[in-house]
């Protein structure tokens, strides 16, 4: 588990990349309860609108912390492709981050997480 404090700091590639998977995946929530919004009974539209434009913001962000983060972590293209597929289905982002810090994918991240739990970091190429 992330601490709060840990969560904004931003300083690399891997914090960045962590931090708008989050986001993403947060911004689908908003987004699907924007759409309930739109299917009562009395529509309420300005759900959809606003967190369907914050979902794109992040989505954008998301797809170009991707692509930096494969760059800068040395990723392989599958990891990279498994990256930007996460993206499509909702909160698949949390759970791709999850599985790189597991799989030593995200640097520093993936270190420190083998340290807290004890086990040697997995890289695989």
């Amino acid at each position: 588990m992330v601490a709060m404090g840990n969560f904004f700091d931003l300083s690399t590639v891997a914090k960045r990349f962590r931090f708008i998977a989050v986001l993403e995946a947060i911004s689908w929530a908003f987004l699907i309860v924007g759409m309930v919004f739109k299917r009562l009974p009395e529509p309420v539209l300005w759900p959809v609108k606003v967190f369907g434009m914050t979902h794109g913001i992040i989505f954008v962000l998301f797809v170009i912390a991707t692509i930096v983060a494969a760059r800068e972590l040395g990723w392989t293209v599958k990891t990279s492709v498994l990256a930007l597929l996460s993206s499509i289905p909702p909160f698949c982002t949390v759970l791709f981050e999850v599985w790189a810090v597991r799989t030593g994918q995200l640097g520093e991240l993936s270190n420190t997480a083998s340290v807290e739990s004890g086990a040697p970091a997995s890289v695989t190429p």
